[in-house]
C-alpha cells in the first residue's frame, strides 16, 4: 500500500520486485517479530527468571533492534533467520532473483558484523542465536551471560 494526500493506494503488482505474486504474498507474510522461534526463546528465558525488553534499539540513534535486550547487563540478544542471515548450515540459495537474494543476504550479515562492532564498542555484549538452536539451551546461555555480567 501507498499513501497519497492521505489516501490508501493499492502498490500496483507489476512494479513489486517479487518475481511472482506468490512469491509477494509470501515475503508480505514474513513477521518482523513475534515468530515461533522468538517466542520459544523468550518463554524459555523467561522460565529461567530473567526479565528483558522485546524488540528494542539498545544505543540511542542505533537503527537496529534487538529482539532481547537485559539493559542493566548491557545485553543483547539477536534471533537470526536462517535464511536472512546466511546461517553456514541451513541457508540456500535461492532459485530465483539469485543475485538480488545473495546482495540482500549479504548486506544482512555485513549490517550484523556493523551492529556486533558498534555495541561491542559501547561496552554491551552481543549474543547471536540462530532460528534453528534449541531454544533451552540458548536461554541457559543468555543466562549466563546476564547473571555474570549482572553480579560484576
Amino acid at each position: 500500500m501507498a499513501f497519497e494526500q492521505g489516501l490508501v493506494i493499492p502498490l500496483n503488482p507489476d512494479t513489486s520486485w517479487a518475481s511472482s505474486p506468490a512469491i509477494r504474498a509470501v515475503m508480505q507474510a514474513n513477521r518482523s517479530r513475534d515468530t515461533k522461534p522468538e517466542l520459544a526463546l523468550r518463554s524459555a528465558a523467561h522460565r529461567l527468571g530473567l526479565r528483558y525488553r522485546v524488540d528494542i534499539a539498545p544505543l540511542k540513534g542505533l537503527r537496529r533492534r534487538a529482539d532481547l535486550v537485559f539493559s542493566k547487563a548491557k545485553v543483547a540478544v539477536f534471533l537470526d533467520g536462517c535464511y536472512w542471515h546466511g546461517c553456514p548450515d541451513h541457508h540456500r540459495p535461492a532459485e530465483r532473483n539469485r543475485e538480488f537474494w545473495s546482495e540482500k543476504i549479504a548486506k544482512n550479515r555485513d549490517r550484523d558484523r556493523n551492529t556486533d562492532e558498534t555495541l561491542t564498542a559501547a561496552g554491551w555484549l552481543v549474543i547471536r542465536v540462530w532460528e534453528h538452536e534449541n531454544p533451552v539451551e540458548s536461554a541457559n546461555r543468555i543466562a549466563s551471560a546476564v547473571r555474570e555480567r549482572s553480579s560484576s
